[in-house]
This record gives structure tokens, C-alpha cells and sequence, in this order.
């Protein structure tokens, strides 16, 4: 994975030994006599001022990650906000730019990258939904059906998003307590409605893809559908660290390209997650976003009810397939429907053809995931797919 978690067996017995204490003193003189290093994604447009994101070159336990951030941090004059030791070794601080950078250059890190804001990716529309229709047949006309061989009631997925509202009648009691990493302490009630809309085509009763999935709702993003790198990347590491059974993760919502992002990711995945995430709706190439650029995850573009891509939609050889993403109609906030358009809308759909095909497979990895589902899809439906876009879109098989 070329990350901090590809060097789980580098832990050397020395360090082992001498405990965490040596492997943070090992490599510090003073903090006033320490280089500087590199601050990955530095000074974006996006950046959240004074905080960072550190990523440890070693894999270690949970306790040994939570001392080694507080000795580190102290060290260097930073203050820990949150540690991570499950999709990936590392932890978030409040610095000034100087004490990250010194930070960054201590032998015992792997690399510092800023914290950045993200967002959900949805555009409102009023037209009324097509897309469980289209996702069971290879061609069109519409058929008005949507025909399914199991409600895939032994998957789990992870709603990685706004929330969801519990409440629903769509979702009856499938929906499990998550975690909220917005206002902490809360089990993941949505106060925006992008996730209850998400959650409702993955595993929704009427709305849904996989109608008899679990749903689990880990809330990264706030009321006006933002949040931060530091936060979902807690949320991922939740996942990779409660995930049970077969499980599939939803990430609609992105931002600029984040290396440590990807790192949580590819951990998750590494983990036994099957992750999907939108491309993005910028109209542009889906390699320069995270999580859109991990290669692990299956990303998906949005295609409207004619089979053309969608305007708005990012693309790009990093894209897996297609699937609706235009006036799609699903489950609101409060209760009733609502319509909205975005790759956030095209990648539940994803998810939901990932929950029923590991119904039937419950061993499979994220990988035989990814592969049966791009087998399965219909090449060359979409009209007007944008460079090296792979042209597939989504079949679920039925018809």
C-alpha cells in the first residue's frame, strides 16, 4: 500500500522491548534542535487551520499509539485531539505550522498532512427516482420493476455521511447505534438528511438496493453537510475497528486529494471492508480527490436515465463504473421522500449490489467484491463516457 500499515513487521525487537518510550525518545534530541519536516497538503483552500494529521511509521496497539501521540506531541509543544489504530497509526493534533513541520521531521513519523474540510456530494432536483429500475437490466427501455433474489439481511452497511434518521419507516429497526464524530456521544442521529437519503437506497424497505441490510450510521459530517479529514478519518477507523460479518462502507463525500484519508481507507479495506465511494460532482478527473483516487475502494461516476454520463459527475481511469445518479428519489429526513442528484446518489446503489452479492458470498474480499461487480456490469451502456472512464455500468443480474 506504500503507507505506515504496509510496515507492520518492521517493529523491531528493540523497540518492543524497550516499550513506546523508546521508540519516540529514539529518534528526539530537543524540540529546539529538531529539523524541520514536510506538511503534506499544506495551505489549501480547504485546510483547517492549526490542525494536523500525523501518521506513525510503525504499527502498534491502541495503548502504544495513545503514548506515543501524547509523548510526541509534548515533545514538540502540540496538543492530541484524536488518536487512530485501526484503519491506520497515527493521530491528529493542534499545532502551529511550526510544530508540525518538526513533528513531521522526527524519525519515528511516517508523514504530517494537514487537516482538511470535506463535504457531501448532492445536488437538489424535483423529478421523481429511475435507478432501482435501471440497475437490474442490461438495456433499456425501462421495464418498471426491479426484480432481487435476497433482501441480504445478514450484511451490515456503514453509512460514513451526515447520519441517519433511525426513524424512518423505510428502515424499520435495521438500524443499528453508530458513533458521531461531529458533536461526539451521540449514535449517529442525521441532522442534515444527505445520510438518511444515502442509507435509504443502499438498504431502504421501498427505496433500497439491498432491502434487508443492516444499517449502521457513523456521522462525520454537520448540519450544513461539512467536516473535516480528521473526522472521517475517525470514522473510518471506527469501521475497520467494529466491523463484523460481511460489511460494506459508504463514503459519499469527498475533497481535495488527502493522503492520510487514503491510508485509513486502504487500512479499512485491508481490514475486510468493502469501501465505496462517490467520484465527485466537479466534472473532473476523480484521481485528484480522496477518497475518490484509492484504488481499493470501487469508485463510482453517475449516469442519468438516458445512459449518459452525468454533467456534473468526475471521471477518470480511477472510476470502476457507473451508476444513477440523477433524480434519484429515497428516503428524508423526517420521514416521506425526497429527490437529489450526485455521485452520493450513484455510489449507494454501489453499495447496495456490494451488500447483496456478499449475502451469497459472505467470504468474499473486498477485492472479489469489486471484481464480481465490474464483471457483472453492462459495458458500453453510457453514451458519452469522459477520457479513460471505464465504460460499465452497474447490473445487479436479475433480468
Amino acid at each position: 500500500m506504500g503507507n505506515s500499515r504496509k510496515l507492520r513487521r518492521s517493529l523491531n525487537a528493540g523497540v518492543v522491548a524497550a516499550g513506546v518510550t523508546g521508540l519516540v525518545a529514539a529518534g528526539l534530541g530537543t524540540a529546539a534542535a529538531a529539523p524541520e519536516g514536510q506538511i503534506l497538503s499544506a495551505n489549501t483552500p480547504n485546510a483547517v487551520d492549526g490542525s494536523y494529521i500525523v501518521v506513525l511509521n510503525d504499527s502498534l496497539n491502541a495503548k502504544s499509539v495513545t503514548t506515543a501521540a501524547t509523548q510526541l506531541a509534548d515533545r514538540y509543544g502540540a496538543d492530541v485531539a484524536k488518536t487512530y489504530s485501526s484503519a491506520l497509526d497515527g493521530f491528529s493534533v493542534k499545532a502551529s505550522e511550526a510544530e508540525a513541520k518538526r513533528l513531521a521531521a522526527n524519525p519515528s513519523v511516517d508523514y504530517v498532512v494537514q487537516n482538511q474540510r470535506v463535504h457531501a456530494t448532492e445536488t437538489q432536483s424535483p423529478t421523481p427516482s429511475w435507478g432501482l429500475d435501471r440497475i437490474d437490466q442490461a438495456e433499456l427501455p425501462l421495464d418498471d420493476s426491479y426484480t432481487y433474489s435476497t433482501t441480504a439481511d445478514n450484511v451490515t452497511a456503514y453509512i460514513i455521511d451526515t447520519g441517519v434518521d433511525a426513524s424512518h419507516e423505510d428502515f424499520g429497526d435495521r438500524v443499528q447505534p453508530g458513533q458521531d464524530f461531529v458533536d461526539g456521544g451521540g449514535d449517529g442521529d442525521d441532522q442534515q438528511g444527505h445520510g438518511t437519503h444515502v442509507a435509504g437506497t443502499v438498504a431502504g424497505s421501498e427505496y433500497g438496493v439491498a432491502k434487508g441490510a443492516s444499517i449502521v450510521p457513523v456521522r462525520v459530517l454537520d448540519a450544513n453537510g461539512s467536516g473535516t479529514t480528521e473526522g472521517v478519518i475517525s470514522g473510518v477507523d471506527w469501521v475497520a475497528q467494529n466491523a463484523e460479518g460481511p460489511a460494506v462502507a459508504n463514503m459519499s463525500l469527498g475533497g481535495t486529494a488527502d493522503q492520510a484519508l487514503d491510508t485509513a481507507v486502504e487500512g479499512a479495506i485491508e481490514a475486510g471492508v468493502t469501501f465505496v465511494a462517490a467520484a465527485g460532482n466537479e466534472s473532473a478527473d476523480a484521481g485528484n480527490g480522496s477518497p475518490s483516487r484509492v484504488e481499493s475502494a470501487i469508485t463510482v461516476a453517475a449516469s442519468d436515465e438516458n445512459d449518459a454520463q452525468a454533467e456534473f459527475s468526475n471521471y477518470g481511469s480511477v472510476v470502476d463504473l457507473y451508476a444513477p445518479g440523477v433524480d434519484i428519489t429515497s428516503a428524508a429526513m423526517g420521514g416521506g421522500e425526497t429527490t437529489m442528484s450526485g455521485t452520493s446518489m450513484a455510489a449507494p446503489h454501489v453499495a447496495g449490489a456490494a451488500a447483496l452479492y456478499l449475502a451469497d458470498n459472505p467470504q468474499a474480499t473486498p477485492a472479489e467484491v469489486s471484481e464480481a461487480l465490474t464483471s457483472s456490469a453492462t459495458e458500453g451502456a453510457i453514451s458519452n463516457p469522459t477520457g479513460e472512464t471505464p465504460n460499465l455500468l452497474l447490473n445487479t443480474g436479475q433480468e
